[in-house]
């Protein structure tokens, strides 16, 4: 039997971040907790690239230009969608989600999808650093792990 795993070690590896500017207090937080997840398993600060988005919804796009380029081992899409009065909640972080998914089955590079979807502020901020711990920490590991077990896996052969 073989068993492919990944693993938390960064080194060599090169990230683009794309992050949300709306709900922006939040996504700061959730930005420093990736940035220093990469930096705890290895990535040097000249492996790390961030562009910022104006909103969760444009993320994908952001993500997919970047991907283009081949030159990512992995992506992470950091975001705040907090639900309001109104539908526009479902339909941002529902479109968001999506899209994510979309970039990642179509370049095959992963997007590790930190975009926090609460219900209230609270929530977000508890998800951004406090109680629930910072999810952006938590998306760069995965996202290590997923450049590592993508590496590991067989290849298609030519």
């Amino acid at each position: 039997m073989n068993v492919f795993e990944g693993h938390l070690g960064g080194g060599g590896l090169r990230f683009a971040i794309a992050a949300s500017r709306f709900n922006g207090t939040i996504v700061e937080r959730l930005v420093e907790g990736a940035v220093d997840g990469l930096r705890r398993h290895g990535v040097d600060d000249s492996r790390i690239d961030l562009a910022w988005a104006p909103g969760a919804f444009e993320l994908p796009l952001v993500v997919a230009r970047l991907a283009e380029t081949g030159g990512y081992d992995a992506f992470i899409a950091l975001g705040a969608v907090i639900r309001g009065a109104t539908g526009h909640y479902d339909f941002v972080a529902g479109q968001c989600a999506a899209g994510i998914q979309r970039v990642q089955l179509d370049s095959g590079v992963p997007v590790v999808f930190g975009v926090l979807t609460t219900d209230t502020i609270e929530q977000a901020i508890e998800r951004s650093g406090t109680k629930a711990g910072n999810k952006g920490f938590e998306a760069a590991a995965t996202a290590i792990e997923m450049a590592n077990l993508l590496g590991a896996l067989p290849k298609r052969e030519a």
